[in-house]
This record gives structure tokens, sequence and C-alpha cells, in this order.
């Protein structure tokens, strides 16, 4: 039929107009049959899906009350066994209470026992240890003290022996300086003497020479020299003045090194007088050979420092042995007057060898 109607189509029998009324009603009788096939279709679909909906839902209905029934006894089942359980435990706990209960008391009895034990042990230790600690401690600190004393004794010994060397060493010194002066006061006597003689003539013969100098000079003078001129006048008043302005200035910085050395020697007499004073009154207690070791020992020390110093050394200078000096006393002195004697004679020989030189030579006329 469709190649019919083809053929019909493509002759020329039929007209434009007719052949595009055919083509519409052909459309539109295709377009009809297609909705109805399409609302018959969706029909069928819809009448199939709510037919397996139903299905599907009559299963899913028949499933969940089946497996909900056997859960449900399940659930029963264990419920009624953990009911039998709990009456077997609680059956279990009244007939096991009275053990679980006499085991604990006993192990905390126990745990309890030893608990006190060990800390008694701890306080026993613990004693033991602050006896150890206090009497090392104590030791240390004896020795410490006793090492204090046994440095203050050898101090107070070194100075005591260092005195007593001392001494002898001055006694062989003032024995060879008294030998070695002798010799060289005789010697510089001697040699003086000499240059002496030799002063003398030179002198005598330079007196002659003066002569005629003065001679010669007051001639010239009143022939060359007019000491009345203006100009020598002025010359003179300024060599008084700058002599003058020089020696103010001398004088003032002189007045200033004084004053300086006043406001020094103030201080320096101040700290002496407070540190004599300091050591006086530290040492009035002690005897004399207890003095003079503690003052040799007090020498170096500060002023401030004094009274620490002075209670370090106090019980090793009381407590020690003090030597004695009266020997070493008479020495010196003996030492002392010998030298003594000797120097008054060397200086007092010198001085006068000295002036007496001055004086030749001056009388001669020499500078």
């Amino acid at each position: 039929m469709l190649d019919a109607l083809k053929s019909l189509f493509e002759s020329d029998a039929l007209t434009d107009d007719v052949k595009a009324e055919l083509q519409e009603a052909w459309e539109a009788k295709i377009g009809e049959n297609r909705k109805a096939v399409t609302a018959e279709l969706r029909e069928e679909f819809a009448q199939k899906y709510e037919h397996d909906k139903q299905t599907m839902v009559e299963a899913i209905d028949k499933l969940l009350e089946e497996r909900l029934a056997e859960e449900i006894s399940e659930f029963a089942e264990d419920r009624q066994q953990l009911a039998e359980a709990k009456a077997k435990y609680a059956i279990a706990m009244r007939e096991n209470a009275d053990l679980m209960q006499g085991f604990v008391m006993e192990q905390l009895k126990t745990e309890v026992s030893e608990l006190h034990e060990e800390r008694k042990a701890m306080a026993v230790q613990h004693a033991k240890l602050e006896d150890f600690v206090v009497e090392a401690l104590s030791k240390e600190i004896a020795e410490f003290h006793e090492d204090k004393q046994d440095l203050a004794e050898t101090k107070v010994r070194l100075v005591r022996e260092a005195k007593e060397h001392f001494a002898k060493v001055k006694t062989d010194f003032i024995e060879r300086s008294a030998i070695a002066v002798s010799e060289t006061v005789d010697k510089a006597l001697r040699s003086e003497i000499h240059q002496l003689k030799e002063d003398i003539d030179e002198a005598r013969q330079n007196d002659f020479g003066r002569k005629l100098f003065e001679a010669f000079a007051s001639e010239y003078t009143s022939s060359y020299l007019n000491e009345n001129s203006e100009t020598s006048k002025l010359l003179k008043v300024v060599d008084a003045k700058n002599k003058q302005i020089s020696e103010a200035k001398v004088a003032a910085k002189k007045a200033i090194e004084i004053a300086e050395a006043q406001q020094n020697k103030n201080k320096v007499l101040s700290e002496s007088v407070r540190r004599e004073k300091i050591m006086t009154d530290l040492v009035a207690p002690l005897s004399k050979d207890q003095r003079d070791i503690m003052t040799d020992l007090l020498e170096s020390v500060q002023t401030d420092k004094l009274k620490n110093s002075f209670d370090k050394y106090i019980t090793a200078v009381i407590d020690g042995k003090t030597p004695e000096k009266k020997k070493a006393k008479l020495t010196e002195s003996e030492a002392k007057e010998i030298t003594g004697n000797k120097e008054t004679n060397v200086s007092s020989v010198s001085v006068e060898s000295t002036n007496n030189i001055v004086d030749i030579r001056r009388l001669a006329g020499l500078k």
C-alpha cells in the first residue's frame, strides 16, 4: 500500500494541492496514531508499574514480617538466657562474695603491713643518713677549724722565726758594716787630706791671680763702664722687676705645693692616729713580747680589718711560746751603739772636712 501511494505521489496524476492535502492528512493521521499508541503504552506501563509495585510491597511486607518474627523470637530467647545468666551470676556472687571479701581483706592487710614495714625501714635509713651527714659535717667543720688554727699558729711561728733570723742577720750585718765603714772612712780621710793640701796650694796661687784681676777690674770699670747712665738704670729696674715676678711665681707655686703637702700630711696623720689608737687598744692587754709579735702580724693589715685579724691570731700568739728577746736586745743595742759611734764619727769628720774645704775655696775666690 505504501508503494502504491508512493507511486501515486510520484506520478503526475495528482496536483500539487491534492498532494499537499494528502500529505497533511497523512501526517495528521500518523500523529493521531502516534498519540494513541503512546497513550496505550503509558497506560500499559502504568498498570504494569502498579502491579509490580504491589507485588514488591507485598513481598517486602512478607519478608519483613518473617525477619521480624525470627528476630523477635531470637531476642526473646536471648532475653530469657540473659535473665537466666543474671540469676546464675547472682547465685554465684552470693556464694563467692564471702571468699572474695576474705581474699581482698587478706591482700589488703598484707599490703598495709608491708607499707608500714617499708615506712619504718625508710625512717631508720633516713635517721642513719642524717646521723652520717651530721657526723661527716661535724668532722669536716672540726678539721677546717683545726686547719685554720694551724694556719694562724704557723703564721705566728714564721713571724717569730723571721724576727729571730732578722735579728741574727742584722747583728752579722752590723759587724761586717762596722769593719767596712771603718776601712772606707780611713781611705776617705786620707784622700780628703791629700786633696786639702792640693787645694791649699792651688788657693795660694789663685789668690795672687785674684788680686791682679781685682786691680784690673777696678781700673776697667772706672775707665770704660759708666754705671750712672739712664739706660743702665732702666735695665737694672727691669731686671729687678723680672726677678720679683719670678720670685712671686716661685713663692706661689711653693705655697700651693705646701698646702697640698700639708693636706696630704694631715690626711695621713689622721689615718695614722686612728690606726695607732686601734692598735693600742687591741694590744694593750698583751705582754711586751706578744705585743711585738702581734704588731708584726698586723703591720700589713688594713685598718678596717685589724679587729678581725687580731681575733684570728690572738689564740696562737697567747698559746705559743714567746722567744726571749733580752739577748737580742742587748746585741742589737750594742751593735747600734758601736755602729752609731762609727757613723757619727764618719759623718762629723766628713762634714768638718767638707766645710773646711769650702771655706778655703771661698777665701781663695774660687767657686
